[in-house]
């Protein structure tokens, strides 16, 4: 299948490239920036010298023309314009940015502070959370990648919600991200004298991925309250921790989590649970589309505790994406992506 990137010069459509590349069934046709346009991939990006592209400018008609799917690796507010147009012409897409997770047009406008894309679009697009998604997606024209944030985060708390042991109040998530996160451009906080040996909250009780955590748990099980959901700046490039507090429904043991979380993931390649009183840490996913989990209880405050990591750029964009990918066109669903995380 031929393959357009939309949004190929930023962070998760350079990784986009990388797993294409050396992916089986997949072949990269164009690669479609606004701000590059005619300059040779190289040109930027030294590391991708053997990679014989031009960024282009985007045109939708001529993209139907050469590809069977579309990557939207792009800044919110562009997929919004751009989805329509590619699914008129009957190309199917997967989209990397928040503009077609949120059903509710209202909250897309709240949250993000842009015009939302067309009711139709939205009610089409299925949420592309890989793992608990399955069946749609196979049968999708047009999917929405989940956010990095809420990759990790609903991947912790699945098990516990879907299976009826929590009944989803009083949940919080304490959340770690590498500053790759926040894209490609230049910005004063982002930048390295800002991040080095500093530690920041931010975007507090504001953050976009809210609304979109809320709606796929209400949609697991009604009546979930309001998250308390923190995120943090960390002065490294890539991962994501989400570090999760819940109290369940009724006392439970560690051991008894532990079975619960192995048989909800055993089926499940990218999804590996951590041993009992063992917890993850995000170097062990670091360039891989790996979600490692570790749960455990806390008898003295009731409380159940969830470490989930990703790397942000993989399994919180371009791997999960590309995973996405697999399921649409009835491959496996490990193409591609079965690298081994990089270490040290």
């Amino acid at each position: 299948m031929k393959v357009s990137i939309v949004g190929a010069s930023g962070y998760s459509g350079l990784e986009l490239i990388k797993l294409l590349q050396n992916h089986p069934h997949f072949k990269v046709q164009s690669l479609l920036t606004s701000s590059k346009a005619g300059r040779n991939v190289s040109e930027e990006y030294p590391h991708l010298m053997h990679i014989q592209h031009q960024f282009e400018e985007i045109h939708p008609e001529k993209i139907a023309e050469e590809c069977d799917v579309v990557f939207l690796a792009t800044p919110s507010g562009v997929s919004s314009e751009l989805a329509p147009q590619l699914m008129k012409l009957g190309l199917k897409v997967i989209d990397l940015s928040g503009d077609l997770r949120l059903k509710n047009s209202d909250f897309y406008k709240k949250w993000y502070k842009k015009k939302p894309a067309p009711e139709a679009i939205l009610k089409e697009a299925v949420y592309g959370l890989s793992e608990w998604n399955k069946e749609r997606i196979q049968k999708a024209n047009i999917i929405a990648n989940p956010g990095c944030y809420p990759t990790a985060t609903l991947l912790g708390l699945a098990p516990l919600i879907k299976n009826g042991y929590c009944d989803g109040s009083d949940i919080i998530v304490d959340a770690k991200s590498g500053v790759s996160g926040a894209g490609r451009s230049a910005s004063l906080a982002t930048s390295y004298s800002e991040v080095n040996e500093n530690f920041k909250i931010y975007k507090v009780h504001e953050h976009q991925h809210i609304p979109e955590i809320e709606q796929q748990l209400e949609e697991w099980t009604a009546g979930i309250e309001p998250i308390e959901f923190s995120t943090h700046l960390v002065p490294m490039t890539r991962g994501i921790m989400a570090t999760i507090y819940i109290k369940p429904k009724n006392p439970v043991t560690t051991k008894e989590l532990h079975e619960l979380y192995t048989s909800s993931y055993e089926e499940k390649h990218f999804v590996r649970v951590q041993p009992i009183n063992q917890y993850p840490c995000t170097k062990q996913v670091y360039g891989s589309n790996y979600c490692d989990i570790g749960v455990g209880y806390n008898e003295r405050t009731n409380k159940i505790t969830i470490v989930s990591v990703i790397d942000n750029l993989m399994k919180g964009a371009a791997g999960q994406a590309v995973q996405n990918a697999n399921l649409l066109f009835g491959l496996e669903e490990t193409e591609g992506l079965m690298g081994v995380p990089l270490y040290p």
